[in-house]
């Protein structure tokens, strides 16, 4: 019953946003057009805003798992059309908050003791509130400043109810209309229920944090705030808090005496090292989840707030993304083009030639341009768009990772825009091929492996003498094999040539007893038998000479 409640509630919201509109023509959706127009609240709906700003508002009253699967879908530019990509863009993740009382009950039945007890203080406002948890300020019992985050009670059971329909409705659209298979919109609801269940579990992101703080110890380029284990569960997350403005208030850092280009190169830096260095990398750096410490503005440092959405990359997926960008700046189109079908971002079949003179098209123009004039974010983006007309699908980690750049390079350019990523980037990319392939690593690899070698050392001996007795085994059931093998051709044989002769026998017989007046004084009389045995033998004689089956 909650189920269906929901679904006239999305029903309802669907129709007093027309979102009819963006329903393509086909026999499967024509129904739910239908469905849509005859609801009431469709009557009197205004249609005076773009389809996609509907979709916008629609999903910001649908609550937190549409607001987020929006903000997903606003970095699929291998699925959608860029005006869709533009309005997704600005959903807002921003609610009021929910009861102080309840909050308070949480943080005690999480922690298993009174607020009193825990903390030295806790102001009962939130600082702030989003649609899957608010934050509380307040201070530890030696003083020290911290902020305690708390998921919204009864999150889960909605959030769990809301995927359950997307996926429903994803796999009817997948069954009802198979072309949409080629966008895979299963697998897009599935990855987006993967990284909204991470944002939901505080104990996720509370080690995502501690991975990075560990990754940037004593960095002067990025700051991490502590988490307090004994003071967070799965629901409540409690952490130092710092202070710093927003990266996006550039007016405040110029008037501390900030140096805004050697900001935007060094968060520049900091992105390459976590995708490269550490395979770890931030996947979620809007400017809410980045600010700027003023502590020593001649060395300003990021702090780096919200590590609910994370990203890795295995080695060869780094590998590939490492000559994809090699290719790229090369202008090695051809390259481009075999990569992404070796990656299974684009089906085998797809015409190399054609996929590459595409994308010739769409970058030659802008990969002409001098460097530090080109935006590498909207280069990725038109690359994406064009291989979506090829039924390019990105792997969900490398869509994370083209969100981070766009996101990286758009604050760049905002805090200085003559940034040139690639200045900066080029030299760590090609320092990390070359470590990957050189004598260190090769070291690397025997110092990680030595210790379970050398404990294999002592079994070495016996391992080799298993390995002979088991070849010796093999030896002799492979002789026993062959001699069966053998016995059986030598029986075909023999079959064989017995029916080689009474086919040529029949044959002979056949047109003997067909021809001589003898042996048949009337042709109309008995014709059958001659023919039968004849034909008989013939067909022995073309199944003998038929050459054999392929295996």
């Amino acid at each position: 019953m909650k189920r269906l409640a929901r679904l006239l509630t999305i029903w309802s919201v669907f129709a007093r946003h027309r979102l009819d509109q963006l329903l393509p023509d086909h026999i499967a959706t024509d129904i739910l057009k239908l469905l849509i127009r005859l609801h009431p609240a469709a009557w009197a709906a205004s249609t005076a805003e773009h389809p996609w700003a509907r979709l916008r508002m629609a999903m910001e009253q649908l609550g937190p798992v549409f607001i987020k699967f929006g903000q997903l879908l606003s970095t699929r530019h291998d699925l959608l059309p860029e005006e869709a990509i533009e309005d997704l863009s600005r959903l807002q993740d921003r609610v009021p908050p929910f009861d102080e009382a309840a909050a308070i009950a949480i943080i005690e039945q999480e922690l298993k003791r009174p607020v009193s007890e825990l903390f030295g203080s806790l102001e009962r406002t939130p600082l702030a509130s989003a649609s899957v948890a608010q934050v509380h300020a307040g201070t530890l019992k030696d003083g020290r400043e911290i902020v305690v985050k708390v998921i919204r009670p009864g999150l889960h059971a909605v959030v769990e109810q809301d995927l359950a329909l997307l996926l429903t409705g994803a796999r009817w659209l997948q069954r009802v209309a198979p072309e949409t298979k080629r966008f895979h919109p299963v697998q897009v609801v599935t990855d987006y229920r993967h990284i909204l269940l991470g944002e939901l579990d505080l104990g996720q992101e509370a080690a995502n944090a501690a991975q990075f703080r560990r990754n940037f110890e004593d960095s002067p380029l990025l700051y991490v705030p502590e988490v307090h284990w004994n003071l967070s569960t799965n629901q409540v997350m409690t952490m130092e808090r710092v202070y710093g403005v927003p990266v996006s208030d550039t007016a405040t850092m110029k008037a501390a005496g900030v140096d805004l280009a050697q900001l935007s190169e060094i968060g520049v830096e900091i992105f390459f090292t976590q995708v490269f260095r550490d395979n770890f990398f931030h996947a979620d750096m809007h400017p809410g989840n980045v600010m700027v410490s003023l502590k020593d503005p001649a060395n300003p440092q990021y702090l780096s707030l919200d590590c609910a959405i994370v990203g890795t990359l295995s080695k060869a997926e780094r590998f590939l993304l490492a000559r994809q960008l090699m290719a790229l700046l090369d202008k090695d189109y051809e390259q481009i083009a075999l990569l992404m079908i070796e990656a299974g971002w684009v089906p085998p079949t797809i015409r190399v030639t054609e996929f590459q003179n595409a994308l010739r098209t769409v970058l030659e123009p802008v990969l002409e341009r001098p460097l530090h004039e080109i935006e590498f974010g909207p280069v990725l983006i038109r690359l994406f768009q064009t291989a979506r007309r090829f039924e390019m699908q990105a792997l969900p980690q490398f869509v994370l990772l083209e969100k981070t750049l766009i996101h990286v390079e758009g604050l760049g350019r905002q805090l200085y825009p003559e940034l040139d990523i690639w200045e900066i980037g080029r030299p760590l990319l090609e320092n990390w091929i070359r470590d990957q392939i050189g004598p260190s690593s090769i070291m690397q690899t025997i110092k990680r492996n030595g210790p379970a070698l050398a404990e294999q050392l002592p079994q070495l001996p016996k391992l080799a003498w298993d390995a002979l007795t088991e070849l010796k085994k093999l030896s002799q059931n492979q002789h026993l094999l062959l001699e069966k093998i053998e016995q059986r051709h030598l029986k075909q044989l023999r079959r064989d040539r017995l029916f080689t002769l009474l086919g040529v026998a029949g044959v002979g017989l056949g047109l003997a007893w067909g021809l001589n007046p003898e042996w048949l004084p009337r042709w109309s009389e008995v014709p059958l038998g001659a023919w039968l045995i004849g034909g008989g033998g013939l067909a022995l004689l073309l199944n003998r000479l038929r050459p054999p089956a392929d295996n």
